[in-house]
């Protein structure tokens, strides 16, 4: 079957924070143009992967909106068109003129503010200021965009509970029809571990306390928690429209999706292949009309299925076990439903509310 979900790797940045390990360039504002030929050119190739009407596309990065603004109109122009169509984007990069630009062409812009606290975004290495961010949700609204999400992270090395507090709280003031609140983690031996290893440690013993407070603020203001790290308005008070992120929503249903651009993951059906982290030898290969270097990686059925309950058990919604129930250790599934962590029902699983605060390493245990 084709593929009806699209990433697209834009992997211009202004400066690299710390803690970050996504594949990104900094500035080379004089080869935005080569590269969207580029990108182009691989979404030709692989075109006959995709469905004639794809469910999302998904701008990532890098800074999307750094890109300069010519390039990044002519590459929006050129996507296939699809039922849910995301930008993401930094606050500091967001101005009316960029927003205007974005209005007609993009459905849902991810805004990553990540903290309100001058203090932590320093510590994070992050350029923009609560200001930034209100003023980027200010001009997006003026040009007609009406579906936001704000990016929160928790667990920064020097934050208190008062803190995330006023993070929440700020973010809801904004009114954002999706929030995004992640855990920090910071990849072992970078320098941002380096410089705050005994902090993160101390952070550690937090999280969960971090965690269910931004669930319980969330959920108190109407949102609705369906993944681990994500919540968007319920349809009751957004008019009926379902405002989950529809590409992520692919990816944790198992859905099999395209990916270009440099660093760029793809999976379909039983393969995976990821392109190079070089951008030299990305842009090359497709100026000479051929693929770029790619990382393969074959996946057995079994592995798939494993995904598929890890990813679905992140969701508020039963997972059908139709074909994967072969995988779950029975004697686990019963001990956790006896405990109130589990639910089964007519060929389906799901995590309680208690169950999906234990998250990952409960589902862990339930596989055989």
């Amino acid at each position: 079957m084709a593929a009806r979900h699209l990433y697209v790797h834009l992997p211009f940045c202004a400066s690299r924070c710390g803690y970050c390990d996504f594949v990104t360039v900094i500035g080379r504002a004089g080869e935005h143009a080569g590269y969207v030929d580029a990108l182009l050119r691989e979404l030709a190739l692989e075109r006959p992967l995709l469905d004639d009407e794809l469910a999302s596309v998904y701008l990532g990065g890098g800074t999307p909106t750094l890109t300069e603004p010519h390039e990044l109109a002519r590459l929006l122009d050129a996507l296939p068109r699809a039922a849910e169509v995301t930008i993401e984007a930094n606050p500091e990069t967001v101005t009316p003129e960029l927003a205007e630009l974005l209005a007609p062409r993009v459905d849902r812009v991810s805004l990553g503010a990540q903290t309100f606290s001058p203090r932590l975004l320093r510590t994070l290495d992050r350029v923009a200021q609560p200001d930034d961010v209100r003023r980027a949700v200010r001009a997006l609204r003026a040009a007609g965009i009406d579906n936001i999400s704000l990016d929160l992270i928790y667990g920064i090395p020097g934050q208190e509970p008062s803190d995330l507090e006023c993070d929440l709280a700020e973010a809801l003031a904004l009114e954002p029809e999706h929030v995004s609140a992640y855990e920090l983690e910071a990849k072992p031996g970078t320098r941002f571990t380096h410089a705050h290893g005994a902090e993160l440690e101390r952070q550690a013993e937090s999280m969960e306390t971090y965690f269910e407070r931004v669930v319980d603020t969330l959920t108190r203001a109407g949102y609705r928690w369906y993944e681990t790290a994500n919540f968007c308005r319920t349809s009751e008070l957004a008019a009926g429209r379902d405002l989950r992120a529809q590409h992520n929503l692919g990816y944790w249903l198992g859905r099999d999706y395209l990916g270009i651009g440099v660093g760029a993951v793809s999976t379909i059906e039983q393969r995976r292949w990821r392109n190079k982290p070089s951008l030299a030898r990305y842009v090359t290969a497709l100026a000479q009309g051929v693929r770029p270097p790619r990382e393969p990686e074959e996946l057995s059925g079994e592995t798939r299925a494993t995904e598929r309950v890890m990813l679905g058990l992140r969701l508020d919604e039963p997972l059908p076990l139709e074909g994967i129930e072969q995988l779950l250790d029975r004697a686990e599934v019963e001990r956790y439903t006896r405990l109130g962590l589990a639910e089964r029902g007519a060929g389906t699983l799901a995590l309680t509310r208690r169950g999906r605060f234990v998250g990952g390493g409960l589902t862990a245990r339930l596989l055989s």
